[in-house]
């Protein structure tokens, strides 16, 4: 195990590519001490840290065709366009098991990035009992307009994408001196303002959470800004960063599974291409 952070952005569906990466970790039996996952990236981080091959990519492909799992249908019924009780609970639990004991086994940290709805901060939600922990999970992953607010104790809370999409600062703070960083989105990509819809529909739904709709109003500066200090971390060799090197068509919320497989082996193979680039930026961390 390398003492040293790894962190998942999020990205909807296009954290296929993710999964892709950890499994080429998995492959090579990369571990590292402290894990941060934001929305997708908590989802797969979750199969990585119980050392389940393929299990990612499963989740990701098989069942996207039930309405159940996503659809329209399911955010009508529920409120959630992915199926809550079929994601963190049929299917864990049921139809792909997850593996408790093999994450209690996990000797590192892991903690799923949520975003406070009434306070707008982000939070940091230590993993420690899959089981009960997994609603972190949830509420990571719970994208704003297409899912309901989760509650953990007396607070309600969204996806950590919205307070923090890429949270370097918080590993290096945690004391994390080397630092990996999985993105989703293509080198040079630029986030753009929000649309008037999509703010005006923000402002609606979380009239009672005013610090919503602020973040999603000021979330295309903060992300651009964070992706300026990865760059100048980058470039003094404080951060290795993993990331498409081109646009993918998979969207957020996408149907077509063969373009789900591309990016997945997208992301095995940029791992693979980039190893020994990545063992020698290791080479001074630490192992365990």
């Amino acid at each position: 195990m390398y003492q040293a952070g790894l962190i998942l952005e999020g990205g909807g569906m296009k954290g296929i590519y993710t999964a892709g990466v950890l499994e080429f970790f998995l492959d090579k039996d990369i571990e590292f001490s402290s894990c941060y996952g934001v929305s997708a990236g908590a989802c797969h981080m979750c199969s990585y840290l119980s050392k389940q091959k393929k299990r990612a990519y499963r989740i990701s492909v098989d069942y996207i065709g039930q309405k159940s799992y996503c659809s329209v249908e399911s955010l009508l019924k529920t409120g959630d366009l992915f199926g809550a009780d079929m994601c963190y609970g049929l299917i864990p639990d049921y139809l792909d098991p997850y593996d408790y004991e093999a994450y209690k086994k996990y000797e590192g940290k892991a903690y799923a990035v949520v975003t406070n709805i009434k306070t707008g901060g982000a939070e940091y939600m230590p993993l420690l009992d899959m089981r009960k922990d997994i609603m972190a999970v949830r509420a990571s992953s719970s994208m704003p307009l297409v899912s309901k607010n989760v509650r953990i104790g007396d607070k309600l809370y969204l996806d950590g994408g919205i307070a923090d999409p890429i949270p370097i600062r918080r590993s290096i703070k945690d004391g994390n001196a080397k630092n990996v960083i999985i993105m989703t989105k293509e080198e040079g990509y630029v986030r753009p303002p929000a649309g008037a819809a999509q703010l005006a529909a923000i402002r609606a739904r979380y009239i009672r959470y005013p610090r919503i709709y602020e973040l999603m109003k000021e979330r295309h500066i903060m992300y651009n800004s964070t992706v300026q200090y990865i760059q100048e971390l980058q470039k003094r060799s404080k951060v290795f960063v993993i990331r498409p090197k081109h646009k993918s068509s998979v969207g957020r919320v996408e149907k077509d599974v063969e373009k789900l497989k591309a990016l997945y082996q997208e992301g095995y193979d940029d791992a693979r291409n980039c190893y020994d680039e990545l063992m020698k930026y290791l080479d001074g961390a630490e192992r365990k």
